[in-house]
This record gives structure tokens, sequence and C-alpha cells, in this order.
């Protein structure tokens, strides 16, 4: 049986190098070294040298393991342990010297996620839990989700797909729900962050479509070590692999899941 405490603490070590070569590199970063992936899906120097550095220190954690990497510097997805990555999430944050933007590392074994490290380098606040320890916490400290009880009394964090625009009416008009209905909206620009400040109860809910496994697996972990719930559009589990997610605290699971399926699960 793995040890998943140390294998955490290993990976906020590789997590916390890789955002300070992030932050090192935004101070010198310019625009001109930006390439197009798909439609509004950017990539640079950074995010290869950023994968390449996670890659490195965590083949040297879990040699057995597989990985799922948004920028396919090793793709070995056939493993019982797989690494799943994001090296910078919030890319087009980055590039327009906006935050925030991290990095994000979960552990999968089987089908579970049982570490989950979440690096957000603007604020060098480092978000992470690991199997059996029934807590997050941020920079040592333990988090809990929030103690809101309606949308009334919420904050909510959304995000913008940039190229499947498929839902964008129903999305339009929950927005236009939530704007009349909560404290307001928010949109960070990195996934991987929402969630963590789900966990931390700063948000206290989040939900978005056209996601990766790689943008939530670390941070919908977080939060449900955080006390919180976590659900796919239609209320199941598959919200890793199913490019939609929803996250809240316990309280407002309920409000905040039919909401959704009224305006988003059609």
């Amino acid at each position: 049986m793995l040890d998943y405490e140390k294998i955490c603490r290993q990976t906020i070590s590789v997590a916390v190098e890789a955002g300070s070569l992030l932050r090192d590199e935004r101070k010198i970063f310019k625009k001109e070294a930006v390439e197009t992936k798909g439609l509004h899906d950017f990539v640079s120097y950074v995010d290869k040298a950023s994968e390449r550095l996670i890659v490195n220190g965590l083949q040297n954690i879990l040699p057995e393991a597989g990985f799922i990497a948004e920028e396919g510097t090793i793709a070995t997805e056939d493993k019982h342990y797989k690494w799943i990555v994001d090296p910078l999430d919030g890319t087009t944050n980055f590039i327009h010297g906006l935050s925030p933007f991290s990095v994000s590392i979960a552990l999968m074994e089987g089908s579970e996620i049982v570490v989950g490290v979440i690096q957000e380098v603007s604020l060098d606040e480092c978000f992470y839990s690991w199997k059996g320890c029934h807590t997050s916490f941020l920079n040592g400290t333990p988090i809990n989700v929030s103690s809101a009880k309606t949308t009334q009394d919420s904050l909510i964090a959304t995000g913008f797909p940039y190229h499947d625009f498929s839902k964008m009416p129903d999305y339009l008009s929950i927005l236009e729900y939530f704007m009349k209905n909560s404290h307001g909206v928010r949109r960070l620009g990195s996934a991987a962050a929402d969630l963590a400040y789900v966990a931390a109860g700063r948000f206290d809910a989040f939900y978005e479509y056209s996601l990766q496994p790689y943008d939530v697996a670390a941070g919908a972990f977080i939060v449900q070590q955080a006390g919180g719930r976590v659900c796919d559009f239609k209320g199941g589990s598959n919200y890793i692999f199913g490019k939609e997610i929803v996250a809240s605290n316990a309280l407002f699971a309920e409000e905040m899941n039919r909401t959704i399926q009224i305006y988003l699960n059609k």
C-alpha cells in the first residue's frame, strides 16, 4: 500500500518547484512566444518546460505510474497508477500578465484520486490533500468549505468555454440567474484555482463545462477532502472525464445541483 502522505509531500515539492519556474518566466515572458493549439487554446515554451520538470520529478516519486498530461510530454495512460498533470492552468492569464495561474497535480489509483496538489503561483498558495487524512490544507493549515446554505448567501465561480459553445444559450441563462440571485459570479480563468477556492471557503460553488481531467482532478479531490461535494451536471460521478463539473459545500449542494440540472442538463 502506498504511503499517500509521503507521496503528497513529495508532490508538493515538485509543484512548488514548477511554480517557481512559472513565476520566474512570467517576469521575462513575451507574447511572441505563444503558440496556438486551437481556437483560443494557447501554449508556450513555459507550459512545456513546466511539464517536463513535473514529469521528471513525479517519475522519481513513483516510477511505475503513467501520465495524463496536458502538453503530452509523456502519455502512458494504461497504468494502475496515473499522474494527472496540468503544468500551467490559466495559460491565457499567464500570457497576459494576469492572475491566477496554477500547477495542478493529482495521483489516480485505479479509478480513485488519492493525492491532489494545486500550487497557485501568484499568491504562493499550495492547496493539497491525500487519501486518509480527511481534510485539506492551504500552506499547512487545514481548510474547509463554506457554510453558505442558499444561492442567496453564495458567491459563485464559473468558467467560459474556449471552443465548445454548444451550451452557450443555457449558460447565459444560468449566468443571469446567479447574477440576480447570489452575491455575484466570478470568472478567474483557472479551474484549478476555482476549485481550490471552493475548498477554502472563498467561493461557495463552482461550475463549468468543456474541461479536461487535468483541469479538475486535483481540485475536485481537494474540495471533497475539505467537506465539499462534487458531481457532473446530472448529479453523477463522471466529473473527471465527463468534461463538466459542479463543486460546492455540502449544505448548498442540493440546491446548486438542482439549479444546474434545470438550466444545463438538457
